[in-house]
């Protein structure tokens, strides 16, 4: 909600996606914090929201009308903008505002174009996947390489599991002779992770998907998958891509990673539709990229 004075100036404002302490809620997008105190209170379906303004002086002998301007409705960004200046920021995106709201617009964008906001997030994480292509095949083909040389490197392991000293230099002997360098694919990854973070708190924050249908048992993107199937989807395509990428070395580790589907599957069975319609395209396309991947360093590597 915002509030304006009498002369229409605003006077400070306040959004349900503000932080409450002390039984105070924080207004957001530089409004005044100190002009109102505001208090808000749940009880199931219903809200009361109630608010102390500055002291006011009334003469002696006279009148005073004091009047306010009061906006309540969903956190749809377009009609927040044009209610008041910078109340769209009641959508809060943290520390990854600067990525998020474009983010947001190309969202809007594609949506406006296909009319389906399930369509619109394929295609947004279809293009982010192909503006990071080139980084993330730099990733892909240094696990492509480890892959082809793991069972090289599980007979050092055999060799040498004694000796610890010895496994780490014949390991990077291995490394050394076969030009791979075992950390190469983290820089890609850590680059991206901000974009793809922004882009998670874009449908997880934007009401415009509230009650927004996708597809069948998929009517509203804001909640979760009725019938679960989207996270079941969801971590067989994480299981498919674990058997596509280079086992750990450590046995430990490998049955770790073997059972992170299921945990995310059970994670994600309870998050937003929309989300776990990103994290399933975001997967098979990443499949998709390293199954092409390995397919070329395969056929480099019998050439040579």
């Amino acid at each position: 909600m915002i509030f304006f004075n009498d002369e229409g100036e605003e006077d400070g404002g306040i959004g349900f996606g503000g932080e409450k302490k002390d039984g105070k809620v924080n207004a957001y997008g530089g409004m005044a914090f100190d002009k109102y105190d505001y208090t808000l209170s749940r009880e199931g379906d219903h809200s009361l929201i109630s608010y102390r303004g500055p002291l006011k002086t009334v003469a002696p002998n006279t009148t005073s009308r004091f009047t306010e301007k009061l906006f309540i409705g969903p956190k749809l960004q377009e009609q927040l903008r044009e209610v008041g200046p910078k109340l769209e920021r009641t959508a809060d995106y943290g520390k990854l505002t600067i990525l998020a709201e474009p983010l947001f617009w190309l969202l809007q964008k594609v949506h406006g174009l296909v009319g389906n906001w399930g369509l619109a997030i394929i295609i947004v994480t279809i293009l982010l996947k192909a503006l990071f292509y080139k980084l993330t095949e730099t990733s892909g083909r240094s696990m492509a390489k480890m892959r082809t040389i793991g069972p090289r490197i599980k007979s050092i392991q055999e060799r040498y599991k004694d000796d610890r000293e010895q496994l780490a230099k014949h390991m990077m002997e291995l490394y050394k002779r076969e030009k791979i360098n075992p950390v190469a694919g983290c820089l890609p990854i850590i680059v991206q992770i901000p974009v793809f973070l922004a882009f998670y708190w874009v449908l997880l924050e934007s009401v415009e998907m509230r009650q927004a249908p996708f597809m069948g048992w998929i009517q509203d993107l804001s909640s979760k998958d009725p019938y679960f199937v989207l996270p079941i989807l969801m971590g067989a395509a994480m299981f498919g891509q674990f058997k596509l990428n280079p086992q750990p070395p450590d046995p430990v580790q490998a049955k770790v990673f073997a059972f992170m589907p299921i945990v995310m599957s059970v994670m994600m069975a309870w998050f937003p539709a929309g989300l776990v319609l990103y994290w399933i395209t975001n997967t098979l396309l990443s499949i998709a990229q390293q199954w092409n991947i390995n397919r070329l360093v395969a056929a480099e590597t019998k050439k040579s």
